[in-house]
């Protein structure tokens, strides 16, 4: 049975921009293998309300499970939870509980809970809140996709709370070999070697070193007899490696 399947929509103009260099699509996917949910696909769209919408619905009716991140804070472009709500056609508003974690919090550090920070408690009917342990305010869930900040200490501290929840699957089992060829040199042998074990995956990834051209070749799956069967026979296939 295959594993469950996952996108990431990368929500905001500052990673288009080049502004901010995206760092969760990195940690999303080393958390989802290790769970054993396979991440098939990530957009990146700009704050933009019709693009957020139309990537959402696509993505959420192709994969068990979506995650975005970004636009979800104060300020006037963060309008992902309300392009959220819109996507599901659903009312949006402040709601009490997430009000309550964001009025203890802003108490505490004798700060005003002001109507831009109040806009972090706004949340689609029927949504579930995700804990935010590193500052407060929460991110949701929403059928099967999960909204989450984009600053990274906070991104991760919200996939740790909803990983836990998620069905996974077996864990994506990984191994390299290192081959001092180009791949011109090793692509029919590679290709014949991914036929005959085509229950996993192989990938080229070239290098070049002191003017020598060669390629990592990866192979992964989630059974590991049968991904050291097939490493096997690739260093038997190139035996100087």
């Amino acid at each position: 049975m295959p594993n469950p399947t996952a996108a990431m929509l990368v929500i905001g103009d500052e990673i288009l921009s080049g502004r901010t260099r995206d760092a969760n699509m990195h940690y999303l996917a080393g958390e989802l293998t290790r769970h054993g949910i396979e991440l098939a696909e990530v957009r990146i769209v700009s704050d933009n309300p019709a693009a957020i919408v139309a990537a959402l619905n696509a993505l959420r009716h192709a994969y068990d499970t979506v995650v975005t991140s970004g636009g979800i804070g104060p300020t006037h472009d963060d309008i992902t939870a309300d392009s959220v709500a819109a996507a599901f056609e659903v009312p949006i508003d402040v709601r009490d509980d997430a009000r309550a974690l964001l009025q203890a919090h802003y108490d505490r550090q004798g700060t005003e809970l002001n109507t831009a920070r109040l806009r972090m408690a706004r949340i689609p009917d029927g949504a579930t809140l995700i804990d935010n342990p590193v500052s407060i305010a929460p991110g949701f869930s929403l059928g099967n996709v999960h909204v989450m900040a984009g600053v990274p200490s906070v991104f991760q501290a919200m996939v740790a709370s909803v990983l836990p929840t998620l069905t996974g699957g077996a864990p994506l089992l990984s191994q390299t070999l290192r081959i001092q060829r180009g791949e011109g040199d090793i692509a029919g042998p590679l290709g014949d070697l991914a036929t005959e074990f085509d229950d996993l995956q192989f990938g080229s990834y070239p290098y070049q070193k002191d003017g020598v051209f060669g390629a990592n070749v990866v192979v992964r799956g989630t059974d590991g007899a049968r991904v050291d069967a097939a490493m096997t026979r690739l260093a038997g296939l190139f035996p100087e490696s």
